[in-house]
């Protein structure tokens, strides 16, 4: 009948999750009155969109993930006030346990930080790089179709007209191909950032453990929150990435488009139609693969921004004892993700 590997427990989760932050002021606090809900309504296009050949396991699963996410957005509404008190109870604990060893704590993640941006550094680089590479080649790729519109137009109308179709299908292909091409090399950048992420929370970890001992769990929530948020910029990294890929798939494909809407009209003024369209496509390619360059080669360096801002934070909270709201958010969240998919490793499908 399916898999639960039919169900991505952060897709449900981020549903729930926004439930929960933009419309649980107004929320129904029962299956039966959730029932109409925007909650509703988001997770049965989610159940629907993942699970179309497993169409009575997605009704059952949204029949019985609906009371859940009704509870569980209770439930948080109703502790939300005491996890934000603990956060600022622990954070001020850590404060007054670690003060003996202020400056070695501070000098320790200023090292971190320093550690971080040299080891971005290259990758972020290396990203822009890949970026140049791909964009350059996607226009070796597409340029000849330009040149060869252009040749097609001394022929005779109905022989440009006959072979317009199939042209426009090829250009399509290569778009799509040059597309799906500078994802694939994007992708291992994005591993490579994520990867040095979770060595540099780790070096962290072990590098405030000798003036931790006493607290030891406060320490960790906080470590944990900032790999959260760490990890959180790393996938926001893959996913501008690939947007960034799609956007530029968006902007080549409407000229498979015109020559195919040209085709169809009538051979008399199809030279007529052509011809600016000819002298505007490898314009309009540069444009687009210029544009994908400007916006998606920095997003290594704003991404290692991002990171170091994030350790001057967790320092400064440190220094301070003082939580701010996005710690109680990032907890919460982490709650919501957690239960989810615990809730989700239960809720196996029906058997044939």
């Amino acid at each position: 009948a399916g898999s639960r590997a039919d169900v991505n427990p952060d897709e449900v989760a981020s549903v729930i999750w926004k439930y929960f932050t933009e419309l649980g002021s107004n929320a129904k606090d029962t299956a039966e009155q959730l029932h109409q809900s925007e909650l509703s309504k988001q997770l049965n296009t989610l159940l629907k969109s993942n699970l179309q050949s497993v169409s009575a396991y997605a009704e059952d699963l949204q029949q019985r993930l609906e009371p859940f996410a009704a509870e569980l957005q209770a439930k948080l509404a109703q502790d939300s006030q005491r996890l934000k008190e603990q956060i600022q109870r622990e954070l001020q604990e850590l404060q007054a346990k670690l003060a003996p060893y202020a400056d070695q704590v501070h000098q320790q993640i200023g090292t971190n930080i320093r550690q971080l941006q040299a080891r971005m550094g290259p990758y972020a680089e290396e990203l822009r790089s890949q970026v140049d590479l791909s964009a350059g080649e996607l226009r070796r790729a597409l340029e000849p179709y330009a040149a060869e519109l252009r040749e097609r137009l001394q022929d005779n109308a109905e022989s440009v007209q006959a072979s317009l179709s199939p042209y426009a299908e090829r250009l399509q292909r290569q778009i799509d191909g040059g597309v799906e091409g500078v994802k694939q090399r994007l992708s291992p950048v994005a591993d490579q950032l994520k990867a040095q992420v979770e060595q540099s929370v780790a070096e962290l970890r072990r590098g405030l453990s000798p003036y931790a001992q006493e607290v030891r769990d406060g320490l960790e929530r906080q470590l944990q929150s900032l790999s959260a948020q760490m990890e959180r910029a790393a996938e926001q990294l893959r996913a501008r990435l690939a947007a960034s890929s799609e956007e530029l798939r968006a902007q080549l494909s409407p000229l498979a488009r015109e020559l195919r809407e040209a085709a169809s009209g009538d051979a008399e003024s199809l030279r007529q139609r052509l011809q600016p369209l000819a002298q505007q496509l490898e314009q309009r390619l540069g444009q687009s693969l210029e544009t994908f360059r400007q916006q998606a080669a920095p997003f290594g360096e704003t991404f290692g921004q991002q990171l170091v801002q994030r350790l001057e934070e967790m320092r400064g909270k440190l220094d301070s004892g003082a939580a701010g709201v996005e710690d109680h958010l990032e907890l919460l969240e982490k709650e919501v993700r957690d239960k989810v998919a615990a809730f989700l490793s239960t809720a196996a499908p029906p058997q044939n």
